[in-house]
């Protein structure tokens, strides 16, 4: 996470205002002063006040739907408490915007080894002497008004933090990122069901005219160079050259996923990586998670929920294994990175890379299914108005989409604001994942934006699609 990360909070962050089309050889950010008085400081202020508040309503949302002790307990040893991330949303905050920015000293300095992320490993936060529920929310909620009042204050420029208000946007990517892993570890918790949302409507509009798209041969823009809110990894711009390939219009759904099963897919060797086979026999994985076969049918729990597995929404939960594993037995493989996100943003027509599939405006209803809206994926072949030139749908959205890729460096690549957030996680052990889920926030979410995580990960929100060579 992504929220949705094998490591926590302490990466990850995206998406700012209404951009341009990329090329390369933008500017860097730390060339890009002065940009905040031509997009207007108080547009800026706006921005950055409208996404932290959104930002804590839905940490609200989360903590309060339980109590106390469901806030305390571990629900799964590959998740925080969910108090812990509460106070580690205030301690970030804390740290880059009254400290960084501002120069205040530490409001609580003997909780900071507590909450780094680095420090005490996601199985051993319960026995640390965490902040209680109460205490949490009393913490977050003292650097939050102290950070209101430093944004009323506060010139956007003059700093790589500060230009374009980076610093804020940062922390409310922050806080989003870890409301998706707080609501993974809702779906992980046990009991009766606390959350609830309206279903996703059916597919509005045509249907997808084919089951694949070609995409042509060429060069395109990949990155960043000019998103104001974009992270280390995503910059700079660079051009990257595809040969043509075949790229699925709809994530891979569940009913096809089943044909996966029904044919042994889980019990032929042929399909597997070799740690993707050793993985699935040591733990006796037969299905994604939180998948169970009863009475002759699939079901799936879902949110304290139980329901037959829907035929035609994404598959959810599965691993980097399973998805190649399955894209092997299609007679296929997985998009490499670089395909994924010339599929997403690259427009043949005009030669622009754009922020989105469907252009540079930010994302609306119409365009994804986004910021827990809805608890689950939309039907394959939803959201017309999201598709790529090419007519290719539900790249942002609904599903975390695995692709072959390592996550590696752009050319050029500059750590900031730290080398913890992307730079230590480079190397071949972490995948790339891409285009969000139902979980993200339009905040936290671009046609640039990298997530990545281990290959054995199945409790994010994950699927993927398929390619093949032209």
């Amino acid at each position: 996470m992504t929220a949705s990360p094998s490591a926590d909070s302490t990466r990850r962050t995206p998406a700012g205002r209404a951009g341009h089309a990329e090329r390369p050889g933008h500017a860097d950010r730390a060339g890009r002063a002065g940009r905040a008085g031509r997009a207007g400081r108080a547009d800026l202020r706006e921005r950055a006040f409208t996404a932290l508040t959104a930002a804590r309503a839905r940490t609200a949302l989360l903590t309060d739907a339980v109590s106390d002790p469901d806030l305390i307990a571990q629900h799964s040893p590959l998740m925080s408490p969910l108090v812990w991330d509460l106070a580690h949303i205030g301690n970030q905050e804390e740290l880059w915007l009254l400290r960084n920015v501002a120069g205040h000293d530490s409001l609580h300095p003997e909780i900071d080894p507590l909450y780094d992320a680095f420090q005490h490993p996601r199985a051993e936060r319960p026995k640390l002497p965490l902040l209680g529920p109460a205490e949490a929310r009393r913490y977050a909620a003292e650097v939050r008004g102290r950070v209101f009042d430093l944004l009323e204050r506060t010139a956007l420029e003059g700093s790589a933090l500060l230009d374009d208000g980076f610093a804020f946007g940062m922390i409310a990517q922050h806080e989003q990122q870890h409301d998706e892993t707080m609501l993974i570890t809702h779906q992980l918790r046990r009991g009766e069901p606390v959350l609830t949302a309206p279903d996703p409507g059916p597919p509005q509009g045509p249907p997808p005219e084919a089951p694949e798209v070609l995409v042509p041969a060429g060069p395109f823009t990949m990155g960043t160079s000019a998103e104001p809110w974009s992270l280390d990894n995503e910059r700079p711009a660079h051009e990257r050259d595809t040969g043509a390939f075949w790229i699925d219009t709809v994530p891979v759904t569940g009913s096809a996923y089943q044909a996966f099963i029904a044919d042994g897919g889980y019990r032929d060797e042929r399909w597997w990586a070799p740690e993707g086979w050793d993985q699935i026999h040591r733990h006796g994985i037969e299905a994604p998670l939180f998948w169970r076969r009863e009475a002759g049918q699939w079901l799936r729990r879902r949110f304290g929920v139980t329901e037959p597995v829907p035929a035609d929404e994404p598959v959810l939960h599965v691993s980097w294994y399973e998805a190649d594993a399955y894209a092997r037995w299609a007679g296929r493989r997985l998009p490499t990175e670089e395909e994924w996100e010339k599929a997403a943003r690259h427009d043949p027509v005009t030669g622009r890379s754009t922020r989105y599939p469907w252009g540079d405006e930010d994302p609306t209803p119409a365009h994804a299914n986004l910021g827990q809206r809805h608890l689950r994926p939309a039907p394959a072949g939803s959201y017309p108005a999201g598709a790529s030139p090419l007519g290719v749908r539900q790249l942002i959205g609904d599903v975390w989409e695995w692709t072959s890729s390592d996550f590696l460096p752009y050319p050029g690549f500059r750590a900031f604001p730290y080398r913890e957030y992307s730079e230590v996680f480079f190397g071949p052990e972490h995948k790339v994942l891409r285009g969000g889920s139902f979980a993200v926030d339009p905040v936290a979410c671009r046609g640039t934006f990298r997530n990545w995580d281990l290959p054995v990960r199945r409790q994010i929100f994950s699927g993927f699609r398929t390619a093949r060579d032209a």
